[in-house]
Formats: C-alpha cells, sequence, structure tokens
C-alpha cells in the first residue's frame, strides 16, 4: 500500500512515523525543509521538497495532508479523498476513549486542563492534536492502548476526519475566524459543526448565539451556560455538572471568567470519563494556566507584563482585556485573517496606549483612540517601556496570527519573554 502525505511539520512526521509502522510505503511532499527529515529518510519515507510535481504521485492508495495546508493547494485538489493524521491515528488507535475540544477560542486551555485531570485517573493518558501534539505521533508510541485522550482539535483538522467518534465533543464557542481560508463565517462555522452527528455526546454552549443558531438539544446533548439554567453550570460559587458539585469556583488560579467556563468544561468531561472529584478539585486548586495564554512573566520596577501571544482573534484579546481592570499599554498586530476588530472598540478606557504592529496595524488603528503604529513587535516593545509606569500593565495580546513575521504563536511569545528576562 502506497500512501501520500502533503506537508511536512509536526502533523506530517507523525503520520509518516505511523505509516511505516504499519507497513505502509510512504512519500511526504513539503514545499519547505523540516527538522526531522532525515529521521524520517532513515525510516524509509521517500520525502520530497517539491511540491509542486502533481503528476507524480497518481497511484498512491491513501492521500493525507497538513491541517494547515488549503483543499485548493494542486496537489491535494487532484484527489478526490483526502482526510489528516487524526483520522489515520484514530481508525487504528480504536480502544481509545476520545474527549475533543474545539472552539474559536479556549481550546488550549481547557484541553490542557483536561488533560492534567485525566492524568490524575491514569497516568498514561495523553495530550494531542492542535496543542502542537501529532496525534499519529503518540499512537505509534503508545499502539492500541486502552487510554484517555485530550484531543484540541481546529476546525482545519475536523474538515479531514469524516470517520472520527469521539466520546465526548465540546464546542466551546464560534466567532468568526480563519477568513483567509474560508470563504465565509458561514463555511468556518459548518467545518467546527461537522464532528456533532459523529460524537457520543455533545457539549454546546448556550451563551454563545451563533451555536444556539447552529445546533439543536437532542438526548445525546449537554448544555453548559455561565447565564442561565443548564445541564452545566454555576450555583452559589460551585461549579456543577446537574446536581454534582464539581469544585469550588474560588480555587480556580487562572484570571478571567472565560476561564470559569474552561474549567467547568474539563471538570464535566474529566468526571465523564471517571476521575474521582477530589482529584478535579486539586487540579483545580494547582492549574496556573498555559504558555502564552495571558501568561504571567514579570513584574518590573512596578511594570506587570503578560504574554497572551495565542491571542490570534480579537475575541481571544477581548478577553485578555476584560481580564484586567486598566492601566494596559496593549502590543497588538500581526498577519492580517481579514477579520473585523470593532468588538475591541469597547475596551479603550482600560488602555492607556495601544502599539500596533505587522500586516494587520492599520485595520487594528481604526479601532483605538490612542495608539501608534511600528514596523515589528521589538519596536513596540520598547515604545511601551518608555511611557510604562509602577501600576501599568504591558499585554501583548496580538489579535492576529503571527505569520508575517514569526514561525508561530510560541515563537512570537518566546521572543516577548526573552525581552522581558534581557531587562533584569
Amino acid at each position: 500500500m502506497k500512501a501520500l502525505i502533503i506537508g511536512g511539520a509536526r502533523s506530517g512526521y507523525g503520520v509518516a512515523r505511523l505509516l511505516r509502522s504499519m507497513q505502509y510505503e510512504v512519500y511526504l511532499v513539503s514545499r519547505d525543509d523540516f527538522e526531522k527529515r532525515f529521521e524520517l529518510e532513515n525510516r524509509g519515507v521517500i520525502v520530497s521538497l517539491n511540491d509542486q510535481d502533481t503528476d507524480a504521485y497518481d497511484d498512491v492508495d491513501l492521500v493525507v495532508k497538513n491541517p494547515g495546508i488549503p483543499n485548493s493547494h494542486p496537489l491535494v485538489s487532484r484527489f478526490d479523498h483526502v482526510i489528516n493524521e487524526i483520522e489515520i491515528a484514530t481508525q487504528f488507535h480504536t480502544n481509545g476513549h476520545y474527549y475533543a475540544i474545539s472552539g474559536t477560542n479556549g481550546k488550549t486551555t481547557t484541553t490542557t486542563l483536561l488533560y492534567e485531570m485525566l492524568l490524575r485517573k491514569d497516568e498514561s493518558a495523553v495530550l494531542a492534536g492542535n496543542v502542537g501534539i501529532s496525534l499519529s505521533e503518540k499512537v505509534d508510541e503508545i499502539g492500541n492502548a486502552d487510554v484517555d485522550v485530550a484531543l484540541e482539535i481546529s476546525a482545519f483538522q475536523i474538515e479531514g476526519t469524516p470517520n472520527f467518534k469521539p466520546d465526548v465533543y465540546a464546542l466551546l464557542n464560534l466567532t468568526p475566524d480563519h477568513l483567509d481560508r474560508f470563504d465565509s463565517e458561514y463555511d468556518y462555522y459548518q467545518a467546527k459543526l461537522a464532528l456533532i452527528p459523529n460524537s457520543k455526546v455533545f457539549i454546546r454552549n448556550i451563551d454563545d448565539q451563533n451555536i444556539v443558531k447552529l445546533t439543536a438539544k437532542t438526548e445525546n446533548t449537554l448544555d453548559v451556560s455561565l447565564e442561565q439554567q443548564a445541564d452545566i453550570t454555576v450555583t452559589d460559587g460551585w461549579a456543577m455538572y446537574k446536581d454534582i458539585k464539581l469544585f469550588d469556583v474560588a480555587d480556580l488560579k487562572v484570571v478571567g471568567r472565560h476561564n470559569v467556563f474552561n474549567a467547568l468544561v474539563a471538570g464535566t468531561i474529566a468526571y465523564m470519563a471517571g476521575v474521582a472529584i477530589v482529584e478535579i478539585q486539586a487540579v483545580i486548586q494547582n492549574f496556573s494556566g498555559v504558555n502564552h495564554r495571558i501568561e504571567y512573566v514579570d513584574t518590573l520596577n512596578g511594570v506587570q507584563f503578560y504574554n497572551d501571544s495565542k491571542a490570534t482573534n480579537p475575541e481571544s484579546t477581548e478577553k485578555a482585556l476584560k481580564a484586567f481592570d486598566g492601566n494596559i499599554i496593549l502590543l497588538a498586530g500581526g498577519y492580517d485573517k481579514h477579520i473585523s476588530f470593532d468588538l475591541l472598540q469597547s475596551y479603550n478606557d482600560k488602555i492607556k496606549k495601544a502599539f500596533l504592529f505587522g500586516e494587520s496595524k492599520v485595520a487594528l488603528s481604526k479601532v483605538f483612540d490612542n495608539y501608534d503604529m511600528v514596523q515589528d513587535m521589538a519596536s513596540a516593545f520598547h515604545k511601551a517601556l518608555k511611557i510604562a509606569k509602577p501600576g501599568d500593565i504591558v499585554l501583548l495580546s496580538p489579535a492576529c496570527a503571527s505569520y508575517d513575521q514569526f514561525e508561530n504563536f510560541e515563537a512570537r511569545g518566546d521572543y516577548f519573554k526573552k525581552m522581558v528576562n534581557d531587562l533584569k
């Protein structure tokens, strides 16, 4: 059997490993060189860095693409049936119990929190997916083991998983994003909704009007809300799943109302997966958040620095702005995904000044009252230092993807933290 993998990086590497273990003849095509190419070649994978040779792979039995590659790519569009690495991994890993988390925002925090809880039940639990960990690589390591999997799954990943059937699918929210890739908001939303029919249990956020409009409650649906009565909610300060007290909301260390919601979903899924309530509570009391998501970096000369590089859309930046009372010096900008920033306009009273950079700086300038446009994040950072006073908060929360100036949001956040640490 021959398999063609389109795209390298983490997912391409992972699925190439798994398919070789399954005795496939594997061809991997990537436009760019990638870190582990030589390791794959040593495993017998035939790697090509020419992704324009569309006629060379007509006789393959299986086509798998990196979720970051659009369906319009010439090599992808040649084939009628193209899947992704999650589809391959879950077809092989039939003994896994999959808890899938999606939504425009909050996925990584919720999935990571769930994973920490699942570890309290079984140390072999797996974290994978859009968190930057290839599920195929994990499955290649564990085989068909009976384990729980906390899976962050993006719209791009759902597109290529027609047969994936998670035990639980939680859709946290729906707001416009990735309009550089999808033709419309509707198409983006439909990509997120496509996993619902295949899910044994669907958890839907009924505080989100887009989700309410586009989904219906069925016997397999659990509603979650912070604003009204629901199957999963907060009552008298307690996170509740039906009549079961999961944890005291006051024990949460991470800031922001959105994190109460994230913890509520994670705690409910963990309880459904068999994690003891006392273990759920222990994780809640110790969880300090994930890297690059309203991550406290340091306080220097009375100025606090927060890294929110994972805020790759305005809704995510809005959550960061809500988490603080004011005196914010905002660093924002990056790759232009052709989405509106208008919702940030109502937070001008909290923002001392915004320093805007990257492709989106002109579009962002239309929503802020007090701003300065600069070339790059480093320039924004150093200008912020000149006006920062004790009690101020320097917040990197870009509201944009990183691809115009950085490899990914992690690299952007790490660079911000390095600049802060270099001040010491």
